[in-house]
């Protein structure tokens, strides 16, 4: 016999079908966001450095001196 309620087997199987691909999602999603923090850090750098090159920024306190080579 058998019994074809919410309590079945197929949609137990169901719903831990359902289970795994959100856990599947969740570690994907968790690497992604940390790949993210990662690139926003190395974005902080990389703008700071662009920045003191081509605008001549600097920091307070701070002098900057352009030496430029002759060809």
């Amino acid at each position: 016999m058998i019994f074809l309620d919410k309590h079945s087997m197929w949609t137990q199987w169901r719903l831990q079908r359902a289970l795994h691909r959100m856990e599947n999602d969740k570690a994907f999603y968790e690497q992604k966001i940390k790949d993210a923090q990662e690139e926003a850090e190395d974005f902080e750098l990389t703008k700071e450095k662009f920045a003191r090159e081509h605008y001549f920024m600097k920091r307070r306190n701070e002098d900057v001196y352009i030496i430029k080579e002759e060809k």
